[in-house]
């Protein structure tokens, strides 16, 4: 395991036992992993909402177990979480799938959205939002364009609506070597903020 993955735990468990609420701003998707180390400890029935056009499930990506095409397997498999819902799901493999399988994953792939529907959790909850689950017409400045996803009033809809106590989140994989004109930092900006209301508002 990388040692900045450890440093990461360690800074966030020190700020969760201090009853602090976090919120981590990516860095790829690989950082997701450490950071819910951090909360594991106190949080033992964790629950997360993961927004992405990726499962992130990989066991292995590129010969790399903690990349980040892995993080949510690494989560579960150390049941680090007792509930994982991925939304926004647009390029799921076979493994994947497999994978989603294994640990009870609940995948609302982007093809069987509706904006009807209210995800409401029980217990603590975690946010891990990859900016790519939006459209790359929202936000280009990311490393993996997936074509079909959603739209900056979609995710806030979701972020608003979701019932659960928001303990913690996470924004991740601006690139911004492939950004125009500060779009893709500026829906980022907007997503912490509405992050940042939720953690507020939220009870706990």
């Amino acid at each position: 395991m990388p040692l900045a993955f450890d440093r990461i735990s360690e800074a966030v468990q020190k700020e969760v036992h201090q009853g602090n609420k976090v919120i981590s701003l990516g860095g790829d998707h690989s950082i997701t992993y450490p950071v819910i180390r951090g909360f594991a400890d106190k949080y033992r029935d964790l629950n997360i909402l993961h927004i992405d056009a990726h499962g992130d499930l990989y066991d292995s990506y590129e010969g790399n177990r903690f990349s980040h095409a892995c993080p949510f397997a690494r989560i579960m498999e150390e049941k680090l979480a007792s509930r994982l819902v991925q939304v926004g799901i647009r390029t799921f493999t076979s493994h994947q799938r497999a994978q989603a399988k294994k640990f009870g994953a609940e995948v609302i792939e982007m093809k069987d959205w509706n904006d009807g529907i209210v995800l409401s959790f029980d217990g603590p909850l975690y946010i891990s939002l990859d900016l790519d689950g939006l459209d790359p017409a929202f936000v280009p400045g990311v490393s993996h364009h997936e074509p079909g996803g959603f739209s900056t009033r979609q995710v806030i809809n979701i972020i608003r609506a979701t019932r659960g106590n928001l303990v913690g989140a996470d924004i991740v994989e601006l690139n911004p070597t492939r950004d125009i004109h500060d779009m893709t930092a500026m829906v980022a900006a907007k997503l912490y903020k509405e992050l940042i209301s939720k953690l507020h508002s939220s009870r706990g």
